[in-house]
């Protein structure tokens, strides 16, 4: 479950990534397509997040950033028992 951090009620532009930099601000970045090149980021919203470790953050449908806690490591894997080795007897030639 995410839970937000910060109310922006960004209005969201057709053709543009929205997301959170280092700096905690919230920035756009015009996305490539086709021909297209894109652009530098710009800053849209001065928000000054300070970010917890563990935790992604992004923005959400209405325009706020939000964090949800990262799912790690996920179900352990079982360990599989080693075979012992057989010792093979070494046969003694006969004279």
């Amino acid at each position: 479950m995410a839970t937000k951090v910060l109310k922006c009620g960004i209005k969201r532009e057709k053709g543009y990534l929205y997301y959170l930099d280092k700096k905690g601000n919230v920035s756009k970045a015009r996305m490539a397509r086709g021909k297209k090149k894109g652009g530098g980021p710009q800053v849209v919203v001065k928000a000054d997040v300070k970010r917890q470790k563990g935790y992604l953050y992004f923005i959400d449908k209405q325009g706020d950033v939000a964090m949800a806690k990262m799912a790690r490591g996920g179900k352990k894997k079982k360990v599989a028992k080693k075979a012992a080795k057989k010792k093979t007897v070494k046969k003694k030639k006969k004279r």
